[in-house]
């Protein structure tokens, strides 16, 4: 008699498009173990990631303002559902595997650092050999969750988080297929990401008054659209359609659409990442960074995973402890290990 995954995999076969990734085809994890009885492997994989402490530490990290008063401003995670919303959306109109999608999703910034992409610039300059956000991720995923075990995930998902990442001036599709991730599952995560942060980081703009509502490149406006909504469904209708248009070969956009979107993203860097007010507050988060690196390795035994430090060494310890850090975790500490309490001497009873 055969499982309930067993069913699901065969569901799959039937409905999905033939370029689709099957879960009983998965190259496999890390370690072999059992398969579950009812969850096929990519949904495992998705219930893993959603039940992990890297990715509850994602609300409390900041996406482009640190630390915001506002109760509507993105965080890490919010980004990380919107992704997973849009990235699920083109999926299943191209008959992808959605839990494939979703689980890279889910996990594609789980190595992100403190105060954002600050933190991460702060991270490069201190570690050793320098630190990129999609190689930490993978490393969580990989080592560091589960007291040490990993989460044991299929070579897809892995796959996927570690070719996500574009950069300031990387394009979300087009790219040799040496480069790109080797299922259209993460071909497709790595242009939601960027359909959802060009348009989601411009609104916190507006709401922290950094940007005007009709600040946008009247060009790219044209395109896309006047409104977030309007932007965010042009873009997705785009992707579906010339990927359709092209025999679903790879995940594609028009020219006119990808020129638009990455002209939106070249004003979000000049206009918001960059901008002085916007990034004010980050400047500090150098000093505090700065301050936990040294600290940290000053006094391995206290604060770094000694399991990490004998096996790798204090700098891999300090990397993987400063970079799991909220942001508000990284200010708590600084306090507590930087600054003095104030002294409450003795008390004469004449003076109560």
């Amino acid at each position: 008699m055969s499982s309930i995954r067993e069913a699901l995999e065969a569901r799959e076969r039937e409905t999905l498009a033939p370029q689709a990734a099957k879960s009983a085809d998965s190259r496999g994890r890390l370690r072999p173990e059992p398969e579950d009885d009812v969850r096929p492997a990519f949904q495992h994989d998705r219930d893993r990631i959603i039940h992990s402490k890297a990715f509850r530490r994602l609300k409390h990290k900041t996406q482009v303002f640190f630390a915001p008063a506002g109760d509507h401003y993105r965080t890490r995670l919010t980004h990380t559902l919107e992704v997973s919303q849009i990235a699920r959306t083109i999926a299943k109109v191209l008959r992808l595997q959605e839990e494939l999608t979703e689980a890279i999703a889910l996990g594609h910034d789980l190595g992100h650092t403190p105060f954002g992409h600050a933190g991460e610039r702060v991270l490069d300059q201190l570690v050793p050999g320098g630190f990129r956000h999609y190689e930490q991720s993978l490393r969580i995923v990989d080592t560091l969750e589960n007291d040490g075990q990993g989460l044991n995930l299929t070579w897809e998902v892995r796959d996927g988080i570690g070719r996500h990442s574009k950069g300031k001036k990387g394009a979300p599709v087009g790219l040799e297929p040496s480069k790109r991730s080797a299922t259209f599952e993460g071909q497709v995560m790595r242009v939601a990401d960027l359909i959802a942060y060009v348009n989601h980081d411009f609104d916190d703009a507006v709401r922290a008054g950094v940007l005007d509502p009709n600040a946008l490149p009247s060009d790219a406006v044209r395109v896309l659209g006047p409104t977030s909504s309007a932007r965010i469904a042009t873009m997705v209708k785009d992707v579906v359609v010339e990927t359709q248009k092209g025999g679903l070969d790879e995940i594609r956009m028009s020219d006119e659409v990808l020129d638009a979107t990455l002209a939106m993203r070249a004003f979000l860097f000049e206009a918001v990442y960059e901008n002085e007010v916007a990034t004010a507050e980050f400047k500090k988060a150098t000093g505090i960074l700065g301050g936990l690196w040294e600290r940290v390795r000053e006094r391995p035994e206290d604060l770094l995973d000694r399991r990490i430090v004998e096996a790798e060494g204090v700098d891999a310890a300090a990397r993987d402890f400063v970079a799991g850090m909220t942001d508000r975790y990284a200010v708590t500490l600084y306090e507590r290990l930087y600054i003095p309490k104030p002294w409450v001497g003795p008390i004469a009873w004449n003076q109560l």
